[in-house]
């Protein structure tokens, strides 16, 4: 599924990257190499951010 029609960044994605890079979206974004455009996906993203590392943190892992 995307979540950022702009920038065609998939769930996935964006996942992996929570779990690589620490920071808000725009860090993750960024770290994607690209950046938000319209700014409608950001809470969408931010959720996904905190859910991600969640699971990392319940998993046992150390988020980046």
């Amino acid at each position: 599924m995307y979540i950022c029609v702009c920038n065609a960044i998939r769930e996935c994605q964006l996942r992996e990257a929570a779990r690589r890079c620490p920071g808000d979206p725009d860090a993750v974004y960024e770290a994607l190499g690209c950046r938000p455009q319209c700014g409608q996906c950001l809470d969408d993203a931010a959720e996904l951010l905190i859910e991600e590392r969640m699971r990392a943190c319940t998993a046992g892992l150390e988020p980046a």
